[in-house]
């Protein structure tokens, strides 16, 4: 998540309050850092009633929003909400072995996690793939810790995993900070190589971008709005043939047809300036299920001439129309111009490490840097806004899934709807629910005698309005 928010709040921002990021990572550090030290002897210091009680409101907050997301954001929320609904109950509940339960609970999570990151880092082989099964190998060693009841019993569950998610938050905002005080670039958005480092590198003396003059909008860019657009073709959507049902496999990897063919489906991005990025194999690849398996690895073997379509009319008219559009109005067009100026000149296409969605991903993170603050201001505002925003944890945790197995266009549609609600910030969907109420109640409280007006004017709207 850290990553994340070096995007969104851009370099300017970061190394103009590096001082402040510096105390917010201590004092992170080292309350995480005393609540798992507090935790091995067995004696509990910290109290978690209160900190069930945050988990408790933020699931319900969470619960009362997800209704407002799409496709993987809804579920996400869901499971979100949810989780710390649940984890909070057992906390408040004091069960006897609310603890024990808990324990499993986040050790089976973990163990799950780092298996399913090693499996997925030894199979793609990125470059950075030996750093991925490193993490996966810690997320099992906590795993087992957690597993086994010594030295607490099970009681120091909670301190341990709060104690562990504040001291690695902390650590990792201390290294911002130190690296923020003369930052060039930012090196969240440099992981896309050259290209992003030449885009982030563009208007760092400007300090923060200007402010928009809106800050809240209500929905997606109309038609006629300046906009930015990622079009993304589903897996499915693309299939030759019928496509067999897989539930999650079709949506984030690929789709088999009733004649064994693989789809994986496309995405590309668009914008009012001219600019259309599409990476695309220059020869078909062979997708078979005897050779998609050794077409996994991102290594250079599998590197392949690749070509950039010339524009969306060009691309549809001889495939077909994208299945979905993500349309965006904050971002930076000449951070992505000057991307995709030297993004292009390399035409290497791999179908794990350098693809479609990995390459609009990457357009879309340099479109995006520093979008927070040009639509919240330069102050700590910005910082607080973000973190509250839902969209956030869900475009972190596909982001996770996306640097560390691979990218895919389900997965990038998911990503840039979070990333939309961050860039165009919605109405807070408690606002949206209360203004349901207040006017389904004003339509309940009309006068009869207007009511029946209402529904016998002859417009098409009264009862009907009512009901939708």
């Amino acid at each position: 998540m850290v990553r994340l928010m070096m995007i969104l709040l851009g370099v300017d921002y970061l190394r103009a309050r590096w001082r402040g990021v510096l105390v917010v990572g201590a004092v992170s550090a080292a309350i995480g850092a005393g609540l798992f030290i507090d935790a091995l002897d067995g004696v509990l210091y910290f109290r978690v009633a209160p900190f069930g009680w945050l988990l408790l409101v933020e699931g319900l907050a969470t619960l009362a929003v997800a209704w407002t997301g799409m496709g993987g954001q809804r579920t996400l929320r869901y499971v979100k909400g949810l989780a710390f609904c649940l984890t909070a109950g057992l906390i408040l509940s004091g069960y006897r072995h609310a603890s024990f339960i808990l324990s499993m609970v986040f050790a089976t999570l973990f163990l799950a996690d780092g298996l399913l990151q090693i499996a997925s880092a030894w199979v793609v082989r990125y470059r950075t793939w030996k750093y991925a099964v490193a993490g996966g190998v810690l997320e099992i060693a906590i795993a087992i810790f957690l597993y086994q009841p010594y030295p607490t019993h099970y009681k120091g569950t909670v301190p341990y995993c709060l104690g562990l998610a504040l001291f690695f938050t902390g650590w990792n905002l201390l290294l911002l900070a130190l690296r923020a005080r003369r930052l060039g670039v930012n090196p969240a958005v440099a992981q896309g190589g050259a290209a992003a480092l030449a885009a982030s590198a563009v208007g760092v003396k400007g300090g923060v971008g200007a402010r928009l003059t809106q800050t809240v909008f209500d929905g997606p860019p109309g038609d006629h709005e300046r906009a930015l657009t990622v079009h993304v073709w589903t897996p499915v959507g693309t299939s030759k043939a019928e496509a067999r049902r897989q539930p999650v496999i079709d949506r984030y990897i690929a789709a088999v047809d009733r004649d064994g063919v693989i789809s994986t489906g496309h995405a590309a991005l668009e914008t009012p300036e001219n600019v259309y990025i599409s990476l695309y194999p220059a020869v078909e690849i062979d997708r078979s299920p005897d050779e998609f398996s050794r077409l996994l690895r991102a290594t250079a073997e599998n590197d392949v001439p690749g070509l950039f379509q010339p524009d969306y009319a060009t691309e549809s008219k001889a495939w077909c129309p994208s299945t979905r559009k993500v349309r965006i109005r904050n971002y930076d067009a000449q951070r992505l111009a000057r991307f995709w100026q030297h993004y292009r000149a390399d035409t290497t296409y791999n179908l794990t490490h350098r693809n479609c969605s990995s390459t609009v991903s990457h357009a879309l993170e340099a479109a995006l840097e520093g979008a927070t603050p040009r639509v919240w201001g330069g102050g700590w505002l910005a910082f607080v806004r973000m973190l509250a925003t839902p969209e956030l944890w869900v475009a972190a945790q596909v982001r996770k899934r996306g640097q560390t197995m691979a990218w895919t266009p389900g997965l990038t549609l998911d990503y840039a709807r979070a990333l939309s609600m961050l860039a165009d910030p919605r109405p807070a969907g408690w606002t949206r629910a209360m203004r349901l109420v207040r006017t389904r109640l004003g339509r309940g409280l009309k006068p009869h005698g207007a009511r029946e007006r209402s529904g016998n004017s002859g417009d098409g709207r009264g009862a009907g309005s009512h009901g939708a």
